[in-house]
């Protein structure tokens, strides 16, 4: 297969945030962006709903928070609901 370079402009947050995903599930940028684009070709368009989200800003803070918190190795987590409730109740 020939492959083509290809240059786009991303937003360097967008760029950081992504390049952090792609390498948790094992993938670089380009073998990402090649998915995506297989992806569209196959199912003849975008591979996924395109649409405004309509959450308050006080949902979006949340969704950032819990987005943290899952990611902070110094938050406790639990493995069971009898250990969580154990905890509440301490």
């Amino acid at each position: 297969m020939a492959t083509a370079p290809t240059q786009i402009r991303i937003d360097a947050d967008i760029k950081k945030q992504a390049t952090d995903l792609f390498k948790d599930l094992g993938l670089d940028m380009s073998s990402a962006v090649n998915l995506f684009l297989h992806q569209c070709v196959l199912r003849g368009g975008i591979p996924f709903k395109v649409e405004m989200p309509h959450f308050t800003q006080k949902t979006l803070d949340a969704m950032e928070e819990a987005k943290r918190i899952s990611r902070d190795p110094a938050i406790k987590g639990y493995t069971s609901m009898d250990e969580l409730k154990k905890a509440l109740e301490e």
